[in-house]
């Protein structure tokens, strides 16, 4: 297709930057179900299957084509698939040409809707791999990670090229489609984990709801990433895998009396990432819109109706298409700690504090501030960091009520513990999240009591700064506090910090509190 093409039709696709190709056709030579015999075409197929590549009960079909820069975000393959397939096997590549310094090249991700089709939010959806696989299968009783087992039904299905970034030499791409014939199988009934755990009662509860297993870019499977959960003393974690829920039903064993399994999803979206933090179990959610397009707030109200937090992750990140472009309104949270804390953390954790300025100035409601470790595989931490949750037990409605109070702190272990509030002078009390309402030259003191922090500095910050700083002893443990007033500070937050490994920047942060409200009466 050429470039011009190409654009005219992209802009006609409209505000999803979608391009639909000729359909791919298998009906001049279909085998009869469970026939053999009748495979046309060569190629090579993936997944498990009977028989040889394009060899008895199988057909093959190669699609190859070029995308010039100015392609649309998303391009639909058809595929018109016959009755009597039992699976169906995708294979693709796209070359790779060398750029100049400074420019991006091609990156290409791929995935598949069945005959229900392609349309946003729609039923169609079977699985999304990005750009960490260059073949799936999928059929009734098994798929490959990412993808969604079920049945193959006839009708007008769509694998989904993704070209993410293109080079300025164009990109193409080559995809081979196997179709197998037979009975279908049998699709397992999923098992999906508890909503609760047995848990503590009224409790501050460690989780990390920011993790990548083998059902989408990571290398860990589900029983790898819990047992490192527990290891890092976590109470709960959420699998967020991109773009897809294969992995909801992957967890089955693994969950128990120490360890709630929440469900969910990280859409990744041309313009940033949400974290979808406890949905409903086997709910998708779809990441095909850019800002421009207005239709975010349609999808956080999706996240939601299925039970989940909309956090924003790692709103600066430096990878393409990582930075948060849809505003904070939607938000019920935000990710201002994401892995090992580093220099786009420090900016994000900037502009939350200028959101906790803008409340109390009575300019919209706070948004909590939560930390996840984002891990993938070697040697990314599960739990570095993990956010701690006063919930009034183990459950998923529990830690999300825990999270929109935003009495949470965040930690970049388990070794670290603390405990944060602000006293009046007549024994009024607010612990994290919570408001103080009092005279506004009223005298008020904070106290942070920490442990596991050795080498560690402790600073209070309000709206005018960070104000009040002390090292910790050797030991790592120790009890600071500070008087100030509501007139003085609107909010207190604490913060412990390593020494500063680069002149002029403060310290890689080891936990941080959410802020103290102070409210002036009279």
């Amino acid at each position: 297709m050429e470039r011009r093409e190409v654009l005219r039709l992209s802009a006609l696709a409209g505000a999803t930057g979608a391009l639909t190709l000729g359909r791919v056709s298998f009906a001049d030579a279909t085998p009869a179900a469970g026939a053999p015999g009748g495979g046309t075409g060569g190629g090579q197929g993936s997944g498990p299957g009977d028989g040889a590549n394009g060899g008895p009960g199988e057909q093959t079909r190669r699609v190859t084509g070029h995308l010039p820069i100015g392609a649309p975000d998303f391009v639909y393959i058809p595929v018109e698939v016959p009755p009597g397939v039992r699976e169906i096997a995708v294979s693709y590549s796209y070359d790779r040409p060398t750029v100049p310094e400074g420019t991006v090249g091609n990156a290409c991700d791929i995935g598949i809707f069945d005959e229900r089709g392609t349309d946003l939010g729609g039923a169609g959806f079977r699985g999304w791999s990005g750009g960490a696989r260059s073949e799936f299968f999928l059929r009734a009783d098994d798929a490959t990670p990412g993808y969604l087992p079920g049945p193959v039904n006839e009708g007008l299905w769509h694998i989904a090229l993704g070209p993410y970034t293109v080079a300025p030499q164009g990109l193409s791409y080559d995809v081979t489609i196997t179709l197998r014939y037979g009975p279908q199988g049998r699709t397992p009934r999923p098992v999906h984990p508890p909503e609760r755990a047995r848990g503590r009662g009224r409790a501050w509860y460690r989780g990390d709801s920011h993790l990548h297993s083998v059902h989408s870019d990571g290398r860990r499977t589900p029983a790898e990433i819990a047992a490192l959960a527990r290891a890092a003393g976590l109470d709960f974690l959420t699998t967020t895998e991109h773009n897809t829920t294969s992995a909801h039903r992957a967890w089955e064993g693994l969950w128990g009396d120490d360890l709630l399994i929440l469900t969910g999803e990280e859409i990744t979206t041309r313009n940033g990432h949400v974290v979808a933090m406890g949905t409903d179990p086997g709910v998708f959610i779809d990441w095909r819109y850019r800002a421009r397009d207005n239709a975010f707030g349609t999808y956080a109200r999706a996240i939601r109706r299925a039970g989940g937090l909309v956090i924003p992750a790692h709103p600066h990140a430096t990878c393409i298409g990582c930075n948060w472009k849809f505003g904070l309104d939607e938000a019920d949270a935000v990710e201002v700690w994401n892995g090992p804390y580093g220099p786009d953390d420090e900016v994000t954790l900037a502009e939350w504090d200028n959101t906790l300025v803008a409340h109390a100035r009575g300019r919209g409601d706070w948004l909590p501030a939560v930390g996840h470790s984002d891990a993938h595989r070697d040697p990314d931490v599960v739990g570095l960091p993990q956010t701690v949750v006063l919930a009034d037990d183990l459950s998923r409605r529990a830690l999300q009520d825990g999270i929109r109070a935003g009495r949470v702190w965040i930690a970049e272990s388990s070794k670290i513990d603390l405990s944060f509030s602000v006293t009046g002078e007549r024994g009024e009390h607010a612990g994290i999240g919570e408001r103080l309402a009092l005279p506004g030259a009223s005298g008020v003191t904070a106290r942070l009591k920490v442990s596991g922090a050795p080498g560690c500095t402790v600073s209070f910050v309000t709206d005018q700064g960070r104000l009040h700083s002390a090292a910790l002893p050797a030991s790592g443990a120790d009890t600071v506090t500070w008087r100030t007033t509501p007139d003085h500070a609107a909010y207190i937050r604490a913060e412990v910090r390593h020494p500063a490994t680069t002149p002029g920047l403060p310290g890689p942060m080891a936990a941080l509190t959410n802020p103290v409200f102070l409210d002036r009466t009279g």
